[in-house]
């Protein structure tokens, strides 16, 4: 037109966010083993009856499987740990939101890691100073080596990562969460043993330090679990062969940090080794998942609580050449409760119904008396 325009085109500078553009939702952060990480909703899983087969949670190669699976917000800081002891970070929605068969995308392309490290664990915090207490990052070793070092240490991460802790040769970081300097730590290992000691007895230190034993481990034992100890839940342990009890935090006394431990899973060739542990409410719902990929649902207070040192029940069926990886928890869903209906109607493939559940693998517990701390 012959007049001049009227409008002016100027970039917006902080007027509008991009991020609160973007709906925040509760989610399902899924991690393979050999790195490929997904977003979905909680709700993608409905709930079973322990037991069940499950359903399957993504496609995947042949020699691949679902190794870990987080309950984050799509808002949260995302801290990603490696098993060299460096930590990157992302925001959840940066990760694509997929398909439950969907395979999702190599962690690679999301964080410029180095070499062979691989993604070992994850925190999500909404910010890293200005809380009311200051909040800790506590991280454990494959070699039962514990550190502490503040949050706030962690607030400026490059995209290249920051160095979390500095390993001894052949140790990877297997564990981490956040504590506020108050609480008690909770650390299994494979073959069954476990520690609660004071977090105060680890001193807070700096990004690169090593930190101090944590566990004194027997040869080819390592940590493969961290709980926080807390007397309104209680401490789920599963084995690789799918079975798993609940026990009492109180059955464990505290120790001091860098003993031996004593029995927290009797273990046989019916159960294998420990695959995890976690602490649980009766208000959680368990997602756990097998080495061939299947994840299924149950809730918590479904698993039984037993003795310190007992074998525990079935929690997931497994063919004869899979095994159960890891457990966690997420938060029950709202309309969980219509869900035994649907559950009765489902095809073999989606899940038991409790009656056939009940004539086809019986609960087994067998708790075993109490044995003396070693």
């Amino acid at each position: 037109y012959a007049d001049e325009r009227r409008t002016e085109i100027t970039s917006v500078a902080g007027e509008v966010d991009i991020e609160e553009l973007i709906p925040e939702e509760n989610c399902i952060i899924t991690l393979t083993n050999m790195g490929y990480v997904k977003r979905q909703p909680t709700s993608v899983y409905r709930s079973q009856h322990r037991g069940g087969r499950g359903v399957s949670g993504m496609q995947h190669r042949e020699d691949d499987y679902a190794e870990q699976i987080y309950s984050v917000s799509s808002h949260d800081h995302l801290l990603f740990f490696t098993t060299a002891g460096k930590v990157y970070r992302l925001k959840g929605y940066e990760i694509a939101e997929s398909g439950r068969g969907g395979k999702g995308i190599n962690v690679a392309n999301l964080l410029q890691t180095e070499g062979d490290e691989k993604v070992s664990a994850m925190i999500c915090t909404r910010e890293f100073a200005g809380a009311e207490e200051e909040r800790f990052v506590t991280m454990v070793t494959r070699k039962g080596v514990i550190k502490r070092t503040k949050l706030a240490d962690f607030a400026n991460i490059r995209r290249r990562g920051l160095i979390a802790v500095e390993l001894d040769e052949g140790d990877e970081l297997v564990w981490v969460c956040l504590t506020d300097g108050a609480r008690d730590i909770f650390l299994e290992t494979r073959n069954g043993m476990a520690i609660r000691f004071e977090e105060s007895q680890v001193r807070a230190m700096g990004r690169t330090a090593r930190g101090v034993r944590a566990i004194r481990l027997e040869e080819g034992d390592y940590v493969v679990g961290m709980a926080l100890a807390d007397e309104s839940k209680t401490v789920l342990s599963v084995t690789e062969k799918g079975l798993g009890k609940r026990t009492e935090f109180d059955r464990f006394r505290n120790q001091n940090r860098g003993g031996r431990g004593v029995t927290a899973h009797r273990l046989t060739e019916k159960t294998g080794f420990v695959a995890g542990c976690l602490a649980v409410s009766d208000e959680d719902d368990l997602m756990l998942i097998s080495r061939s990929g299947v994840i299924i649902r149950t809730s918590a207070d479904t698993v039984s609580m037993v003795g310190r040192a007992s074998q525990g029940v079935t929690v997931m069926r497994l063919d004869e050449d899979d095994a159960l990886v890891t457990v966690t928890a997420v938060a029950k869903e709202p309309e969980e409760a219509e869900t035994k209906d649907e559950t009765q109607k489902e095809s073999p493939e989606a899940g038991l119904t409790e009656s056939a559940q009940t004539a086809e693998n019986p609960p087994e517990s067998t708790a075993a008396p109490e044995e003396t701390e070693e």
